[in-house]
Order: C-alpha cells, then sequence, then structure tokens
C-alpha cells in the first residue's frame, strides 16, 4: 500500500466537490494549486477562485502561480515533495509539472473521452443532443485530453435538462470517480487502455459569441438543445428586432411546439402570456429570457410590461 502525498489542481466549483471528497476521506493533501486571485464586479476587488476558499478553510498549503514554467514555482511544487497530482478544471500543464511525481499526474474530465475532448464538454454534449455522458479519468500527457484512460463513467442526460443541473451531477459522480482511482493508485493496481481515435470524434471548442448564437434555420430540436446547453451559462444569444429596437437578447429557457406552419422563419408571435418564434418544423415557445440591462425574466412577466409588435422578428 502506497503513502501518498497529493497535490491538487483546480480552479471553479466543480473541482471542489473532488477536493473536499479527498479531505473528507483523509488524504494527505500536501498543496492546492489554483488560479491567481482576479478583479471582479463592480468594485472590481480581488476574487478568489472557489478551490482557494475552500481550501482556506481547510488550512490547506495554496500556490497561486502566474507562470506554471518558472522556476521559482517549480522549486516550490518539488518542495512539496509529492508523489501523486490530481487535476481538475484546471488549465494544460507543462510537461516538467505533470511528469514531476512518481506515481503521475491524473486529470478528471466532464466526458467519455475520447468524445468532447476540450474546453466545453458539458455543454457541447446537450448543445449535440446527446442521451448521455459521463465522466473520464486518464493520465496527463504532451497533448489536451488525450492521456492513457484509467476509468469511465456513463450518465445519462435527461431530455429536458439544461446544463447547470448535469454540471452538478457530473460533478458528484466525478469526485466519486476520483476517489475510486486514488485508491487504484494507492494500491498500486491502476490498468490504463489508451485512447482510440476514430474519424468522428466530436469536440468540445471553447465557448465564443460565434457559436453561442442562435441560428434561427436550424431544426427546432437544435435551437432547443442550443438553449438548454447554454443555461445557464453563458447563455444563447439572437438579435429581436422589435418595432424601434434592435436588442441582443439571450433565451434561457424554452419548450417545443412541433407544428406545420407557412410562416417566415424567425418570425414573433406573443399573446399577454406567451412568446413563439416561427422555425422551419415548429415554433419555440420562449419561456426566460434577458433583455440588456435587465433582469433575467419568465415570459410572461416580460409581456406585462413590453410590448412586442405584430412584426416583431428573431434574427
Amino acid at each position: 500500500m502506497r503513502d501518498l502525498r497529493i497535490v491538487f489542481m483546480g480552479t471553479p466549483d466543480f473541482a471542489v466537490a473532488t477536493l473536499k471528497t479527498l479531505v473528507e476521506y483523509n488524504y494527505n493533501i500536501v498543496g492546492v494549486i489554483t488560479a491567481p486571485d482576479k478583479p471582479a464586479g463592480r468594485g472590481r476587488k480581488l476574487h478568489e477562485s472557489a478551490v482557494k476558499c475552500y481550501a482556506k478553510e481547510q488550512g490547506l498549503h495554496i500556490l497561486q502561480p502566474t507562470n506554471l514554467k518558472s522556476e521559482a514555482f517549480l522549486e516550490t511544487l518539488k518542495a512539496c515533495n509529492a508523489n501523486l497530482q490530481v487535476v481538475v478544471a484546471f488549465r494544460m500543464l507543462p510537461k516538467a509539472v505533470w511528469q514531476m511525481p512518481a506515481y503521475g499526474t491524473f486529470n478528471l474530465h466532464a466526458s467519455l473521452l475520447p468524445n468532447y475532448r476540450g474546453a466545453a464538454p458539458i455543454n457541447w454534449a446537450i448543445i449535440n443532443g446527446e442521451t448521455q455522458t459521463g465522466v473520464s479519468t486518464f493520465f496527463i500527457d504532451e497533448k489536451i485530453d488525450t492521456g492513457a484512460m484509467i476509468l469511465q463513467e456513463t450518465v445519462a442526460i435527461d431530455p429536458e435538462e439544461n446544463v447547470g443541473t448535469l454540471h452538478d451531477r457530473l460533478m458528484d459522480v466525478g469526485s466519486q470517480l476520483v476517489l475510486k482511482t486514488v485508491a487504484l493508485i494507492k494500491e498500486g493496481d491502476v490498468k490504463t487502455y489508451p485512447q482510440v481515435d476514430t474519424p468522428n470524434i466530436k469536440t468540445a471548442y471553447k465557448l465564443n459569441r460565434d457559436n453561442c448564437k442562435i441560428d434561427w434555420s436550424d431544426s427546432l430540436e437544435a435551437i432547443h438543445n442550443k438553449v438548454r446547453g447554454l443555461s445557464p451559462y453563458p447563455g444563447a444569444w439572437c438579435i429581436l428586432e422589435n418595432g424601434g429596437d434592435v436588442l441582443d437578447i439571450k433565451i434561457y429557457k424554452a419548450n417545443k411546439e412541433i407544428k406545420d406552419h407557412n410562416h417566415t422563419i424567425g418570425r414573433v408571435f406573443a399573446t399577454k402570456k406567451e412568446l413563439k418564434v416561427a422555425v422551419k418544423d415548429g415554433y419555440l415557445l420562449v419561456q426566460e429570457i434577458k433583455l440588456p440591462g435587465k433582469r433575467l425574466m419568465d415570459i410572461k412577466s416580460l409581456l406585462n410590461g413590453y410590448v412586442i409588435s405584430e412584426e416583431a422578428k428573431m434574427l
């Protein structure tokens, strides 16, 4: 049985669940590496990462390097004398970092690798209409999310759930998968297998303004999946042309109405309680929406104070 000394690397809430699980199972965490504090909010006060906040509560040794290749950081990391590194939702590591510990450095990724390598695997699984996804642990190598696989667990995707609820479920399942992985390493019983690339592997591209925009010429199913896959963050957006207003809006929740019609794609229909958009195989019924400078509102609240013209359309 190996005596593990673990350095944990992570930044957002998704990583906290795993660190918390390792602490609760009394693993020896000799260091926590997380992102530097960043200015946030109107007052631009320094904001600490979720991982740092938890690590401080536990009295863990915290490192916040700005340069993972600097000699000063590498010496500090070496002084932790870790023999295993666990990475969850952190940045790409240089070879000098991931090859340092004797038992390796492994990563938790929120997809069934090799599919959805990249920055936004949970979002893209929903955007692409997958019915299942999962979590994977693998040893890090020179490329992004390509290393030798250790364990995987599959998670079903509910047809109506959004990325927020799936994120939370994968966070919990992932923390348990890391626990199993660490136990195997502790016992010296890890069996790995290579990832097999195929021509149809799907990629989890970094989200940006272009790929978060709703294309109203898409199918009703594809548009609905995009709304789910970008809610609650960063939000699927489009342009609402309404009388004299031309607004960038975000849609956070919607339902589908499958129905034949001959309306122009993108045309908006509104009553006092309902707003729907014509698409080629039905209507998208908008449930939650955000206008510029306004709070997120359910559609009835919006229509109570905002008039939609008969010529309104989504672009």
